[in-house]
């Protein structure tokens, strides 16, 4: 018989059952039901009852039925009431049910206890444990399908630990396991896996590799419609990447569709990418109706407001705008790593921008003026003049001790020197003309 945390029978703690006998599927079947009564009122009281349940001896296949109704039920309590360790002991004492149940079922409750427990927060950490703890026994049990699942998992798990080597170790021998069966639906979650770590390895080769691998797999097989929304995802930020911003946009516009018509957490952020596309294309005024239309008023919020105040600072072209809404939204826009790339490329273009247009009316100028005139640190403004001037943006000097910037005028291009050297060469094309039929005519 089960125990609870205070070393009682499970059974003890239970109102109205007075000692009575628990057999049968209607009595586990009334359990349940009063648990599920209890579940908002009185959650450890529930959670007493569902373990009832689940230890019950009879292991007929209604009682079984239900066995597994009382596990979804309980691993959603427990989630809600944060109590990941308890998941885990679960998971571990539900090893002997295991053996009673098909493969596909043990595989099913596995992985939705392993979902209960990612839903509390940070527990990243436990997670992996538990992962390494389940790959350990499904090989000892011999259950290949479910120890390709969780593997997949806790490679996923240790890339956003930013474990890479492991993760990509664990991958590579899963990848070439799964194509020798054949698994495609499976082989689709692991390219993708391999996608995204390669991208943060900043291997884009091998990422673009990666997802077309994906692509080929979904496409010979039915691929769920969430499936499909995380490939164009991908496929989108792939596309930003190498500044195909037009491409990119079609791609989250597709994972958007899929994912708005499921209700999917990641529609708000392929509506982000989206407008994200639409600043650096320059077509940063289609922001605001993007935003107002039926599907981005569904999605209105912080998110989308940090998009729309970088759209409209870079209308403005205001750098301190630009500042404003990055230090505002940090959260969302210095903290996403796809978006920090490109709106720190969009900064610098937009800085230089400025800078030139300012130093344009003079040939000496401090730079504690430009500084003044644009709004930012003398620091930033001389770091970048430095940088402008070695990447060849204008001609020019920085004069450090007197703190000012010197423009040179641009030096327009003599023409007598190419003249001369076309001239030269054309000279020396009829020596050697000349050279040859004198050979001829003295042979």
């Amino acid at each position: 018989m089960a125990s609870t945390a205070v070393g009682r029978p499970v059974s003890a703690v239970i109102a109205g059952a007075d000692g009575k006998e628990a057999s049968g599927s209607s009595y586990i079947s009334e359990t349940l039901a009063h648990a599920l009564d209890f579940k908002d009122s009185d959650p450890d009281r529930a959670i007493a009852l569902l373990r009832e349940v689940l230890y019950h001896p009879t292991s007929t296949a209604e009682v079984l039925r239900i066995m597994e109704q009382a596990i979804t039920a309980l691993s959603d309590l427990l989630s809600q009431e944060k109590k990941a360790l308890e998941l885990r002991e679960l998971l571990t004492e539900l090893r002997p049910y295991f053996n009673l149940i098909p493969k596909a079922k043990t595989a099913k409750i596995v992985r939705g206890i392993i979902d209960a427990v990612a839903k509390i927060p940070g527990t990243s950490d436990l997670q992996i444990s538990l992962c390494r703890e389940m790959v350990e026994w499904t090989r000892a049990e011999k259950r290949m399908f479910l120890r390709q699942r969780v593997e997949a998992r806790l490679a996923a798990l240790l890339m956003e630990n930013k474990e890479y080597s492991e993760a990509l170790s664990l991958l590579t021998n899963l990848v070439r396991e799964v194509r020798r069966l054949d698994d495609k639906l499976l082989l689709v979650d692991i390219d993708l896996l391999e996608c995204k770590l390669y991208f943060s390895l900043r291997n884009l080769a091998k990422a673009k590799a990666a997802l077309t691998a994906a692509r080929t797999a979904a496409n010979a097989i039915y691929v769920p419609p969430a499936q499909q929304g995380t490939i164009d995802l991908q496929s989108g930020i792939l596309h930003a990447e190498e500044k195909d911003y037009k491409t990119g946009f079609s791609y989250f516009f597709e994972a958007f569709e899929a994912f708005n018509a499921l209700d999917d957490p990641r529609a708000v952020f392929s509506l982000k990418y989206m407008l994200l596309c639409k600043i650096m294309i320059n077509q940063a005024d289609d922001v605001g109706s993007l935003i107002s239309s039926k599907a981005g008023l569904k999605y209105t919020g912080v998110e989308l407001d940090a998009m729309k105040s970088v759209a409209v600072a870079y209308s403005k072209r205001s750098l301190k705008n630009f500042e404003e809404a990055l230090n505002v939204y940090k959260e969302q826009l210095e903290e996403d790593p796809i978006v920090h790339r490109h709106l720190s490329s969009l900064y610098d273009t937009l800085l230089e921008q400025n800078l030139c247009r300012l130093i344009e009316p003079f040939s000496r100028v401090e730079i504690s003026h430009i500084s003044e005139l644009i709004g930012l640190p003398v620091g930033n403004v001389e770091k970048k003049l430095s940088q402008m001037i070695l990447d060849k943006k204008f001609a020019g000097t920085l004069d450090q001790g007197a703190g000012c910037l010197i423009i040179f005028d641009d030096v327009k291009p003599d023409g007598i020197y190419p003249s001369t050297l076309e001239t030269i060469c054309n000279i020396s094309k009829v020596v050697d003309s000349l050279y040859l039929k004198s050979a001829k005519i003295m042979a």
